[in-house]
């Protein structure tokens, strides 16, 4: 090096404005705030389990059922009645649709094949679709102006299941039953009915714990026998052979696991174990629907002649018999895409409605009569809505609508909602919610707060930051369909 190099960099240091020390410091003060103050370790480990726990403030609301309703429900045949339509059937819609089916698009209005009626002392308008669910008018608060603006299943479904879209979140159930645990200790917090069908769009995501551990996630229930798989144990080692059996397995866990403290999904492991032990005779017994009067049994459907109405009355039965053991949270799940009504929605939407109508009526008024509806929120509804404008139009049989999340319906019942009432509003095609919006962070933050939770205050740590369910979103508590903020 020669010296006029040197006395370049000597010259450049010294007419900084600190010289080669600021630069130093600076680094060094970073250094240090990044490193103050670091995360100490717990002294006991952390154990996360389904035992009851105090909520934020007074809930409202102590269980929830939600009657998943995948594919898109029409409002506009259902519950959303739009006589604009009528005056235009057919006629070329004025407005900027967006569509998520280009290619069978059209832009002719679609009115209604189905009249609409008002029930109940509110007088709600529903359509003649669901002459069951307009029978408890008076106990529903119908949401006219639901809003995800993710125009596909797959980003509504996670918008609406889980929070915001991502995979690997965890749904509504999960985060609940992390924030409350359980009433009991014989059944699972969190139960999935899945339909006899097919897996709804997701699958198993719909339920999971996400990146909560893994207690949390959702216990599947089938639609048909065995209902719970592995429930019963094989005869040659059922009575006191399991029992030893099972004593000797949690010794051999409970030592495994005080060598590994921090291996949370070990715990949620042998407090698997340990529940299914007990749900051998707790659910075994919730799940004999025998117990239950015929007319209990007639209201929901189950001597209907549709089977597919038997069946979903099976199901809402169920979820009626798990809530008052003490289950905090059950989703019952419809047939995968029936709602989605691309093409023949004549013929489609008439057969969905007949499964659920019932079931869902009834489950409404049998919870009311047990003196739980008080405390239960019963929710329907879907991950979307559908557009005013024939998608398909190749005649009657054939016309369908495509998908609107821009504004939509769902309805929710009890725990605290107002009773008889109809909250927002869609513009007059019923394509864009324009009055009260219910975002779907918005739904979230009501529903928590029912809970006696502020849906930004109960968190996780994971990937080194706190998550919550709506993650940062503005939700809001909608306060108008509340009986008491």
């Amino acid at each position: 090096m020669n010296q006029s190099t040197c006395g370049n960099r000597r010259h450049f240091l010294a007419g900084s404005a600190m010289g080669i020390g600021s630069v130093a410091l600076n680094w060094l003060l970073q250094h240090d705030n990044a490193f103050a103050n670091p995360a100490k370790p717990p002294l006991e480990p952390v154990v996360y389990n389904t035992l009851p726990k105090t909520p934020m403030h007074e809930p409202q609301a102590k269980a929830m059922i939600s009657l998943w309703m995948q594919g898109g429900p029409s409002h506009h045949d259902l519950f959303d009645p739009k006589p604009l339509l009528d005056e235009h059937d057919g006629k070329p819609y004025p407005g900027t649709v967006v569509y998520d089916n280009a290619a069978q698009a059209s832009s002719k209005v679609f009115a209604s094949p189905w009249k609409f009626k008002r029930h109940g002392e509110c007088g709600m308008e529903l359509s003649e679709l669901i002459p069951h669910t307009a029978q408890v008018a008076d106990d529903i608060c119908l949401i006219r102006s639901m809003y995800t603006g993710l125009n596909n299943h797959v980003q509504s479904i996670q918008a609406l299941q889980a929070g915001r879209v991502g995979e690997g979140r965890p749904s509504l159930g999960s985060w609940v039953t992390y924030g409350l645990g359980c009433e009991t200790d014989n059944l699972p917090a969190y139960l999935a009915l899945t339909d006899p069908g097919i897996l709804p769009v997701l699958g198993v995501d719909n339920w999971q714990s996400g990146f909560l551990p893994s207690v949390y996630q959702g216990t599947v229930v089938r639609p048909q026998e065995p209902r719970i798989l592995n429930l019963t144990p094989p005869v040659h080692i059922a009575g006191e052979p399991q029992k030893r059996s099972l004593q000797f397995l949690n010794e051999l866990n409970r030592r495994h696991a005080a060598s590994h403290p921090t291996c949370n999904d070990l715990e949620a492991r042998i407090a698997s174990y340990e529940l299914a032990a007990k749900m051998q005779v707790a659910a075994t017994e919730a799940l004999d629907l025998s117990k239950e009067s015929k007319s209990t049994q007639e209201m929901y459907g189950m001597f209907s002649e549709n089977p597919a109405t038997r069946e979903y009355a099976s199901r809402c039965l169920l979820a009626r018999r798990f809530i008052e053991r003490g289950v905090r949270f059950v989703q019952i799940y419809c047939s995968d895409q029936a709602w989605d009504s691309h093409t023949g929605i004549v013929h489609s939407l008439p057969a969905v409605c007949a499964k659920v109508d019932q079931p869902s009526a009834a489950l409404v008024s049998d919870l009311k009569a047990r003196g739980l509806l008080e405390t239960t929120i019963v929710h329907w509804g879907g991950e979307m809505g559908r557009l005013p404008v024939i998608q398909n139009d190749a005649g009657r049989d054939a016309v369908g609508r495509d998908h609107n999340t821009y504004g939509f319906s769902s309805w929710v019942a009890g725990g605290g909602f107002k009773a008889g009432h109809v909250h927002g509003a869609t513009d007059e095609w019923g394509h864009h919610a324009v009055e009260g919006i219910v975002r779907n962070y918005d739904y979230h933050a009501t529903v928590m707060h029912q809970f006696g939770i502020n849906v930004n205050e109960l968190s996780y740590e994971w990937a080194r930051r706190n998550q919550t369910l709506i993650d940062g979103q503005p939700g809001q508590v909608v306060k108008e369909i509340l009986q008491r903020a």
